[in-house]
């Protein structure tokens, strides 16, 4: 069994990520901004450019899911700072002290996004070897896996997933989707045909495990499910599923870009992004429809 450490194991993602890897018999190491005496947790500080060495010194791998919520606040040009610091320079501080203490790590699993690809909807379906997109979500994207490839660059094993909205009971965007509908208000976004790629949370911790316990993982993947929904058809069937009715038109696109500024881009745009490439790795989804990923 391995010791693992994470980054932003406090979080929607990490939490769950953390009791599978426990599940799995494997010593859970987190760090945390706030010191504290709890067990296998360890202090770090990115404006010191700190990090307990006892937290890399006996570390098999690292697990990098850190980084600020891209939907939580307005994109000032300060909170375009953060989300991009809070992904980049945690890798690189990662990435100083594992060269500086110079532990036997075997490998760095690290998350992305799929709008790496930017916020288009069309036809194409974007594969892990297609081109950067053009917008804000692009660039930290790219840089954050910039950031995270110097691991690669020196030899450790280096996987990152490229992740869709991710979908649980509680939590995350899911519940924030819900909401509306629950209350009588939910309608489709925008145009509605803006594509939705997305995951379940377990297939995503799923995915992690096996970077972790499976070598033959290296590089990019999407860490989407394979069916691809719409804004539309994914109200309409949470709708469903919660037995509510839908009688709202669609929300118009220029309601949400006063609400939210350039922000708005992330709900009105979307593309089809493949899952072709882990499953290839022989990876199983437990929930490859969104029908099966709702009952759950």
């Amino acid at each position: 069994m391995a010791s693992i450490l994470v980054t932003g194991g406090t979080g929607f993602i990490g939490r769950a990520l953390c009791d599978l890897l426990r599940t799995k018999g494997h010593t859970v190491l987190i760090l945390s901004r706030t010191k504290t005496d709890k067990p296998n947790t360890f202090y770090w500080n990115l404006a010191e450019r700190y990090i307990d060495p006892a937290a890399i010194i006996n570390t098999d791998y690292i697990i990098h899911l850190a980084g600020e919520g891209i939907a939580d606040k307005r994109w000032t040009a300060q909170r375009k700072k953060d989300l991009i610091n809070s992904r980049v320079e945690t890798a690189n501080l990662l990435f100083e002290k594992v060269k500086e203490l110079n532990p036997n790590l075997k490998g760095f699993i690290a998350a992305s996004g799929i709008g790496y690809y930017g916020a288009t909807t069309s036809e194409k379906i974007y594969e892990e070897n297609d081109a950067v997109g053009e917008d804000f979500i692009s660039e930290i994207c790219k840089v954050w896996e910039k950031a995270s490839l110097q691991f690669d660059a020196i030899n450790i094993r280096t996987v990152i997933f490229r992740t869709g909205v991710v979908l649980a009971k509680e939590g995350g965007a899911l519940e924030k989707l819900s909401q509306p509908i629950k209350l009588g208000v939910g309608a489709p976004i925008g145009s509605g045909e803006q594509y939705i790629p997305w995951i379940h949370l377990n297939d995503l911790c799923n995915m992690y495990v096996e970077a972790i316990e499976n070598r033959e993982f290296k590089g990019i993947y999407n860490a989407v499910a394979p069916e691809h929904v719409t804004n539309k058809s994914l109200t309409k069937m949470i709708a469903k599923n919660l037995k509510k009715p839908l009688w709202l038109p669609n929300i118009p696109a220029f309601v949400m870009k006063l609400i939210l500024g350039k922000m708005a881009v992330i709900i009105l745009e979307g593309s089809r992004v493949s899952s072709e490439k882990i499953m290839a790795t022989g990876f199983k989804f437990k929930f490859p429809t969104l029908n099966e990923a709702l009952d759950h």
